[in-house]
């Protein structure tokens, strides 16, 4: 059988990525792909150890010459944002990703391409079954559910791992190395649903408001862009229409990964018919109003409204439904505060990411994000005096610290030298405002030394997610060339 990405250099890493593509690997589900890697490395005869979270560590003794070089680890993880456009058919519990080219640009149909972070993964494997490639001693790190709170890294043991040397090929941006990182922290508030009951008849109708054109994005990555919120925008759309007519509601959902700006979001309620035309209007003056604001970042954004089923058999009673849209509306979006010491870094964020209504509750999940703890401290009780306000339940979890910049950094001198060396240029130096398990790393292996980088990545998280074929190659040849100066 032929394989899409055939001749694609660097062949061992394009190959590697196609097996991967075809292994489900969402968070939360990284069994199978584990498994894999676990039987890689030891096809290979290589030491791997498989821990209780199902992260895996497969060592490499250095090539010849380099068998007393200082041990280094690299690390990505293995797990994807398994996100589709509407309307796919795509298990992602089941179906290989389906891959394609377009022009220098790998995508998946319809899917996320899980190049975040499935390319670290390839390139780890490439080298592990080399046997021409000059390196020190390598410890490959591959965790577990790094996209949803990082669990593989908090629950890694120290013990397995001796490199303080570690290259994170966790970055989306050529020409950049990451040297700090932002904290996170997410959060999730509950609101009991008080129901009545809902009885169809002649007068009523019930309608679906669908939201449609969004770009959503990284949380992290694309916070600042301010680009629209599906979840935010069905509060303004729900507290539009109420002011202007009775109605009930009868189900509301946005978003689908909390580290994910929500791009899709639906309202169902009803209304009286005689109500109709001001609801139609209503719904319309709010659609302008935000493609007004969205111009820019979501010039595609609208609302699409449709006659919905009428057989439901229950709604929320009115407090329930004020509170609903008094917890949307107040709970802080988007960028809280940018860098007094970097100019145009982002210092804090929140996104309202996922909103569900389950069978007697509303849940609300928010992923924060700060270099510095206060803030992030400061959102989270901004949060939960939200959650006072509307008496619903607030919790925190998935607290993980921030990176810090580490002013004697061996590992980043060798990569400004070999860059300038391949490039004739100097690489940035960069921080970045989203969450990378190099923060944890820091606080597990005392005095590891760290960078991070990657070749370029577009749409991340997204079903529009791609990989830049020529810089892979590029990022590749610098990695190769940076662990032969390791020495």
């Amino acid at each position: 059988m032929s394989r899409k990405l055939e001749g694609i250099k660097p062949e061992r890493v394009f190959y590697y990525f196609e097996e991967l593509s075809k292994i489900p690997r969402c968070s939360f589900h990284e069994e199978k792909i584990s498994n894999f890697l676990k039987d890689f490395g030891e096809s290979q005869g290589l030491e791997t150890i498989q821990d209780e979270a199902l992260n895996i560590i497969i060592k490499k003794p250095g090539y010849q010459g380099y068998e007393n070089s200082p041990t280094v680890v690299l690390q990505g993880h293995m797990d994807m944002v398994c996100e589709k456009e509407e309307g796919s058919n795509h298990d992602f519990s089941k179906d290989p990703l389906n891959l394609k080219i377009e022009e220098d640009l790998l995508k998946a149909d319809k899917t996320t391409l899980g190049a975040d972070n499935g390319i670290a993964v390839a390139m780890c494997l490439a080298i592990l079954e080399s046997k021409d490639i000059p390196h020190p001693p390598i410890e490959v790190l591959l965790t577990t559910n790094e996209e949803s709170g990082m669990d593989g890294a908090f629950k890694l043991d120290p013990k397995h791992i001796d490199g303080r040397i570690l290259i994170n090929i966790d970055s989306e941006e050529e020409g950049n190395i990451l040297v700090s990182c932002a904290g996170g922290e997410r959060n999730l508030v509950t609101i009991s649903i008080e129901w009545e009951p809902f009885n169809s008849n002649e007068d009523n109708i019930v309608y679906s408001i669908k939201l449609a054109g969004l770009q959503g994005g990284h949380s992290g990555m694309e916070i600042h862009k301010g680009r629209g919120n599906a979840n935010k925008i069905l509060a303004k759309v729900l507290a539009a229409v109420k002011d202007e007519c009775d109605i009930k509601l009868i189900h509301i959902e946005g978003g689908s990964k909390t580290n994910a700006i929500p791009r899709n979001g639906e309202v169902i309620l009803c209304l009286n018919r005689k109500d109709e035309k001001i609801f139609m209007e209503a719904v319309k003056i709010v659609e302008e109003q935000i493609q007004k604001d969205l111009k820019i970042s979501d010039p595609e954004f609208n609302i699409v409204v449709n006659e919905a089923d009428d057989k439901f058999k229950k709604v929320f009673s009115e407090d329930s439904l004020n509170r609903t849209i008094a917890a949307l509306t107040l709970i802080p979006t988007g960028v809280q505060s940018m860098s007094k010491d970097i100019e145009g870094l982002v210092e804090s964020s929140n996104n309202l990411g996922v909103v569900k209504t389950l069978e007697d509750e509303l849940t609300i999940e928010c992923a924060m994000r700060s270099s510095q703890k206060t803030l992030k401290e400061n959102i989270a009780k901004q949060i939960k005096t939200v959650a006072d306000i509307v008496k619903a339940h607030w919790e925190s979890y998935s607290s993980y610290p921030a990176w810090e910049y580490n002013k004697d950094s061996k590992i980043r001198e060798i990569f400004k030298r070999v860059y300038k060396s391949q490039y004739g240029k100097d690489i940035k130096v960069a921080a970045i405002h989203a969450g990378l398990e190099c923060g944890l790393f820091a606080e597990k292996f005392d005095g590891m030394d760290m960078v991070s980088f990657g070749p370029n990545m577009y749409g991340v998280h997204t079903p529009e997610e791609s990989l830049s074929i020529s810089s892979t190659e590029r990022t590749y040849e610098l990695l190769l060339n940076v662990l032969k100066e390791i020495k």
